[in-house]
């Protein structure tokens, strides 16, 4: 039986990661939709509220493709050097999906996200741009993670099998702990949350997220 005791989530040291949870993969006329997206954006916005009530950290992380696909993944390269445009930046389809916004004034700061930069959205709330699936991947996540004091991760948002689960997996190999929280992400399926299972992440529903931060 495998022991866990060194992959105990701990909340008060936690932030709250969302992933890639922009219009033009949520909303149900984008051409890029995500099945199954659109469903989980009640659940995501109850735990944005309690990170944000509790004023733990939140990190939003996006996407950005440039028009002439120079900074596209590979397996996705030509479909935009051929005309796809989605999650263009400085475009509506770029922005977090407006339900999960700390307010509806704020927007992408593209250029500072380009270049590597942090975007701030309130005390403890942040959007970083990663290039490729992972998160930690040539962005500055795990030094920001680490200056905040953060030793675990609530993962949530869109499309399970690409950029969560790449994400999961850096995590891990940071020894960071991790809490996917299976109703506020798209794309899970069980032989997935096996997997997981075994290398010690907490597989989560919302509610059971919420109730153990209110206890602690």
């Amino acid at each position: 039986m495998q022991k866990m005791k060194y992959t105990e989530p701990r909340l008060l040291t936690s932030a709250l990661l969302t992933i890639d949870t922009q219009c033009d993969f949520v909303l149900p006329d984008s051409a890029a939709r995500i099945p199954g997206s659109i469903e989980i954006i009640p659940n995501m916005k109850s735990l944005l509220s309690a990170y944000r009530q509790y004023g733990f950290p939140i990190v939003h992380i996006v996407r950005l493709y440039l028009p002439d696909g120079s900074n596209v993944d590979l397996c996705r390269k030509e479909i935009v050097e051929d005309g796809l445009r989605v999650i263009v930046p400085n475009t509506a389809g770029a922005e977090l999906v407006a339900d999960l916004k700390p307010n509806p004034d704020v927007k992408l700061d593209a250029d500072l996200l380009l270049n590597g930069g942090i975007q701030y959205w309130g005390k403890k709330e942040f959007v970083i741009y990663k290039p490729r699936w992972g998160a930690f991947y040539k962005t500055p996540l795990d030094k920001h993670l680490s200056d905040l004091g953060v030793d675990t991760l609530v993962i949530c948002g869109c499309n399970f099998p690409n950029c969560p689960r790449a994400t999961i997996y850096e995590a891990s190999e940071r020894d960071y702990k991790v809490v996917l929280v299976e109703d506020a992400v798209s794309g899970i399926y069980e032989k997935a949350k096996e997997e997981l299972r075994h290398i010690g992440v907490r597989i989560w529903s919302t509610d059971k997220l919420l109730d153990k931060i209110d206890t602690h």
